[in-house]
């Protein structure tokens, strides 16, 4: 008589935002150390250049800014507040690039099931700011034609979320958030500046010089090969960067793209990532680059692209600008309905279900968090409507605003529920073996064999 086969196993829901592998964690750990320093310095940078542009010397400020040097044969005779954002925020741009490559490669992003849910989050986390920037200036604008038209081209600004100015606020308001929802802020950022760099070369790139574009490729090629052969001469490498630089600066693309294209073409070995004994080429371009990129590139750019002057008039003036208002609700309500209805999408339309340690209210917190928006926000603005105009200055006004009150109502949220992320973190860092790494993550590797 043949064997009675025995009943298969009903398959478990999988679980979304639970704590991932000890080396991801620690790996995130470390990461977003540098970026809550750069964060503090950050919002230092902005309020400094902020109080500056109100003060009564703020036509100091705004010399400073718009002073210009460099080669005009090169059509690189810029204001300083120009080389900040086309030059120091290209390493922020090839730092972002290494994390992109490092995330599809080796980190959550290069499992399909994993990345499902940052990508989801983060895509309705930027179309719903834009959807609502679009409808907002258009009810509040009365425009219509060419000047409409001009109303909405910062339609991209509140899409992106600042994860230093994010964390920063973390900090301040010392909350215990758990290393999965941390992860998951990390990731979502990394998508949304993804997109971000996407949008800015494909919808704010005015003309295109193909033959420079061109020439681009060459310098590319050699970075990419020289470090697949481990040839890491900074000199060397610092050359072929600035070569590839200018050459797109001069394509017509916005130079910062360069960043993130030397960035992708950094080498990333599964392996290596896996092996703490051993620093991969992207681990290690990344450690010397982010504290200059965080602690230095970002607050030099925050500082001159903040200095915005609302006395005299301009406070009411950016009150009543239909694309300020559009900001503000944009970085608001569209990035925490975006992020959360994404979310939640994914666990209703999939058999996901959100880890039993946290709850809905703890994704709506951090989904209000994404609406802090600084560094690209502010970029993109400039692109919008051009340095040192009116609408530009209403615009990067309103995305203060709009940051600020992204951060005042995710610390509501998330204070209410610090007590018990303490004792998540307790428990993810208690070792009582001794051996330097969590009891928990030894738990879950063991019941994942």
């Amino acid at each position: 008589m043949p064997p009675t086969p025995s009943p298969s196993k009903p398959s478990l829901p999988r679980r979304i935002l639970s704590r991932g592998s000890w080396p991801e964690v620690r790996y995130v750990q470390d990461l977003l150390r540098t970026e809550t320093v750069g964060g503090a310095v950050l919002l230092i940078a902005a309020l400094v250049a902020l109080v500056w542009a109100n003060s009564p010397w703020r036509d100091a400020y705004t010399g400073l800014r718009d002073t210009t040097f460099g080669p005009g044969g090169l059509h690189l005779d810029l204001s300083i507040g120009a080389w900040a954002a086309d030059g120091l925020l290209a390493i922020f741009f090839l730092v972002a690039g290494i994390e992109l490559k490092r995330e599809f490669v080796a980190g959550d992003l290069a499992d399909r099931r994993k990345a499902a849910l940052p990508i989801a989050a983060a895509a309705c986390g930027v179309i719903l700011p834009a959807a609502l920037f679009v409808i907002t200036a258009m009810f509040t604008s009365g425009a219509s034609g060419s000047e409409l038209s001009g109303i909405l081209h910062g339609w991209a600004i509140p899409t992106a979320t600042d994860i230093a100015f994010a964390l920063a606020v973390l900090a301040v308001i010392g909350t215990h958030l758990p290393s999965a929802l941390r992860a998951f802020l990390l990731t979502l950022a990394v998508v949304d500046d993804l997109i971000a760099i996407t949008i800015i070369a494909v919808f704010y790139t005015q003309e295109l010089h193909l033959l420079w574009l061109a020439l681009a490729v060459v310098p590319l090629v050699v970075w990419h090969v020289l470090l697949r052969r481990r040839f890491t001469n900074p000199v060397v490498l610092a050359v072929i960067a600035l070569v590839t630089w200018g050459l797109v600066h001069a394509s017509g693309i916005h130079a910062t793209v360069a960043g993130v294209l030397l960035g992708l073409l950094v080498p990333v070995a599964r392996w290596a990532e896996d092996d703490p004994e051993y620093r991969s080429i992207a681990e290690r371009m990344q450690h010397r680059l982010q504290p200059f990129s965080a602690g230095v590139a970002v607050p030099v750019f925050a500082f001159f692209a903040a200095g915005v002057t609302v006395v005299g008039g301009g406070f009411g003036e950016a009150l009543r600008d239909p694309a300020a208002i559009g900001v503000v609700v944009g970085l608001v309500a569209g990035k925490a309905v975006g992020i959360f209805g994404g979310t939640w999408a994914f666990t209703r339309f999939t058999r996901a279900e959100l880890d039993p340690s946290l709850s809905w209210t703890d994704v709506f917190g951090l989904s209000v968090l994404g609406g802090v928006g600084f560094t690209v926000a502010l970029l993109v603005a400039e692109l919008s409507y051009g340095a040192g105009s009116a609408q530009t200055d209403h615009v990067k006004f309103a995305v203060l605003v709009g940051s600020v009150l992204a951060a005042v109502l995710a610390t509501v949220v998330l204070r209410r529920r610090n007590r018990h992320y303490a004792r998540i973190q307790a428990e993810e860092q208690a070792d009582y073996d001794g051996d330097g790494v969590p009891d928990a993550y030894q738990q879950d590797e063991r019941r994942d064999m």
